[in-house]
């Protein structure tokens, strides 16, 4: 087994870094692994679900490390909000890509070579074009490499530029840590050869997230007759989801560029304060939605998949699918941007064999074998999705993972029919053994008056800062906060995700806020 010698710059272990930087009582599991090995100089992969806490296991050795750390990132619209949110909790951090001036290029490129900065993130195609030559004055304590699925040609998200990373462990000669939501055996065994990793630690979270809600209901058109796990009016059922849900983010994900303008108008239509995102609208206006979203300006985003990515938004309570995924690793991908914060969301798709012939024609012009393989999964998704079985215990099958149903987190295992009357509104029903649907526990705190106080305390605070409002506190902050009731220093700084430079900028005016009650 390769290792490499790493030196350290602080006394600090990596629990103290995690409460006293970011302010995390204990270790998600699968982080503490992923850091000691990397921290000991050995290559690493994690494939971890997303909302398991990954980008910590590259920020707190960047932190121990002497040296800087690489993160290379896929998309330059969320390098701004990753390296925002990194030193909004302290960490000197820093970006490389297109969009920087000339001047203010040169001058991060010398403050990276005289190691002012612990993070810098670069996509890959920023390597090829400049961003690496840049690194090469600089001292380099390790790589990471996130969203490492789009190394492989077998990844639902293939990206060629990730290809040219292989020869970073050679050329920099430091441990490579490679970070993924999704990755089949196939796909992980392939982004290890891709990245010239050395005998890596392999580290696999569950794919179990309790937090989220999941359901399908096949559409059936106007003309059926309804019945449990159907609906024939799908545009109404999301309208009434989404008004249950009322200050709630969300994203509505549809097939095609004229379903989500045509969604996105109805439901605006209709008092939702909804946008439509889709590959079709020119940078300008992407960038528009993406901040209105990020700042709490829209609740809704209708969109593509061409939205999500680029979305670092740990409070989206809810992700419908109007229409069925590609697959399952993408809708695997997709939900799992709802409730990264750890609380209670809800995740809803609708779904036909009319979508699998959508994707059909869409992939027809490939080359045969390219165009088979998308069909595949296409018929993959739709038999998965309507066996009605434990939909958790399902997607994680899928991703090599044995786990037992979940119990309440789905509706087949809750035995929640949110079709009938008003189905979409209220999930929230009691459950057989007296716990309530996560989308009740959400519903609740949404609805409580200190928490909506909290959050637009929070939403104030964030406008001022031109920052998106989770960057101050997310979601679970507040909630717990409203759950713990602090009333002092102390007490304010045990609530997680409360850390030292958080409590500096925004502590006292959030305690005086919960002592008016």
């Amino acid at each position: 087994m390769c290792v490499t010698i790493l030196s350290y710059n602080s006394t600090m272990t990596p629990e103290q870094v995690l409460k006293d930087v970011f302010g995390y009582p204990s270790f998600r599991p699968g982080q503490k692994e992923i850091i000691e090995a990397v921290m000991a100089g050995r290559d690493c992969i994690g494939v971890m679900p997303t909302g398991a806490g990954k980008s910590l296991t590259y920020q707190i050795p960047a932190r121990l490390l002497k040296g800087v750390t690489l993160v290379v990132s896929p998309l330059i619209s969320l390098m701004k909000d990753q390296v925002d949110a990194a030193i909004s909790v302290g960490l000197r951090a820093t970006f490389l890509n297109s969009s920087i001036a000339p001047d203010e290029r040169r001058a991060r490129i010398e403050g990276l070579q005289r190691g002012d900065y612990e993070l810098v993130y670069a996509a890959p195609e920023g390597l090829e074009a400049g961003a690496g030559a840049a690194l090469s004055g600089a001292k380099l304590a390790m790589i990471a490499v996130d969203e490492a699925h789009c190394i492989s040609q077998w990844g639902h998200d293939f990206r060629p530029a990730y290809r040219n990373l292989k020869g970073l462990k050679a050329r920099y000669g430091v441990p490579v840590l490679a970070l993924t939501a999704t990755a089949t055996l196939p796909v992980t065994n392939d982004i290890v050869e891709q990245l010239a990793m050395a005998e890596p630690l392999r580290v696999r979270g569950s794919f179990f997230r309790p937090n989220l809600h999941l359901s399908a209901y096949l559409k059936t058109g106007e003309k059926a007759a309804p019945r449990p796990g159907t609906v024939n009016d799908t545009k109404n059922s999301i309208l009434r989801l989404v008004q249950g849900r009322k200050g709630q983010s969300g994203i509505v994900y549809c097939l095609s560029r004229r379903s989500v303008e045509s969604m996105a108008e109805f439901l605006s239509g209709r008092g939702v304060k909804a946008l439509a995102y889709h590959a079709g609208m020119d940078n300008a206006q992407r960038e528009h939605v993406q901040n209105a979203f990020k700042r709490d300006d829209a609740d809704v985003i209708v969109a593509t998949v061409a939205f999500g990515m680029g979305i670092d938004k740990p409070d989206v309570r809810f992700v419908i699918h109007r229409d069925m995924p590609r697959s399952v690793e993408s809708y695997i991908q997709e939900v799992g941007r709802a409730g990264r914060d750890g609380a209670p969301s809800d995740c809803v798709m609708f779904y036909s064999w009319a979508d699998v012939m959508s994707y059909e024609r869409l992939v027809s012009d490939l080359e045969s074998s390219q165009a088979e393989w998308h069909r595949s999964r296409a018929r993959e998704m739709f038999r998965t999705i309507d066996r009605r079985s434990c939909r958790h215990q399902t997607m994680a099958k899928h991703l090599g993972e044995e786990m037992a149903a979940c119990g309440a987190s789905c509706d087949a295992c809750a035995g929640l029919d949110p079709v009938g009357s008003s189905p979409m509104v209220a999930t929230a029903k009691k459950m057989s053994f007296g716990s309530r649907a996560p989308s009740e526990t959400a519903a609740t705190s949404a609805g409580n008056s200190l928490f909506s106080k909290l959050k637009a305390l929070r939403k104030k605070l964030a406008d001022a800062r031109h920052v998106p409002a989770y960057m101050v506190f997310n979601d679970a902050t507040l909630m717990a906060m409203t759950a713990q009731m602090p009333r002092n220093e102390e007490e304010m700084r045990q609530v997680s995700g409360v850390g030292p430079k958080k409590w500096v900028e925004y502590g006292e005016i959030f305690l005086a806020a919960l002592r008016e009650g």
